[in-house]
């Protein structure tokens, strides 16, 4: 899926009672990579190689990053991370949009489409023209909100 920047916008979230930031700890990618393991093994069945998948891209992201054109969100709800989102930029004028993930029990309380906003607030700053994503079929709410902030497959 991709979207083309500058065209677009998220509504405003509800009232939250969660915390957004985009400073790493340590310990978070790790948890990270924990959270969608389990969350996507329960809810769809997936095996490990898809906690790998993961843990291999944060990895490769972690440890080529670049503050001026790459940026990983996290949410918190009482001190536990509940959700993130990330830019991966590939060009000067192409990102990725990565780990797009909220917690099943945080679900429905605005985080999504936040995460999205500042996502895209993010990259229209860098001047990426475009941004594109992987998804899964399966993934129906996610892919509602990308479809809604302009995404299109392709």
């Amino acid at each position: 899926m991709h979207v083309q920047n500058g065209k677009n916008s998220v509504p405003n979230s509800s009232p939250r009672k969660w915390k957004l930031r985009y400073d790493i700890k340590p310990g978070d990618i790790g948890y990270l990579i924990y959270l969608q393991g389990i969350a996507y093994a329960r809810e769809y069945g997936y095996d490990p190689t898809f906690e790998a998948y993961v843990a291999g891209g944060l990895a490769k992201f972690i440890m080529s990053f670049n503050p001026h054109k790459d940026r990983i969100w996290l949410v918190e709800t009482k001190g536990q991370i509940v959700g993130s989102i990330a830019i991966a930029g590939h060009s000067e004028l192409e990102a990725q949009l990565r780990w797009f993930f909220v917690h099943p029990k945080s679900r429905w309380l605005g985080i999504g489409r936040k995460l999205l906003k500042e996502a895209l607030r993010f990259s229209k700053k860098c001047k990426y023209r475009s941004i594109f994503l992987w998804t899964t079929s399966e993934l129906d709410a996610a892919r509602h909100l990308y479809t809604h902030v302009g995404f299109k497959k392709t």
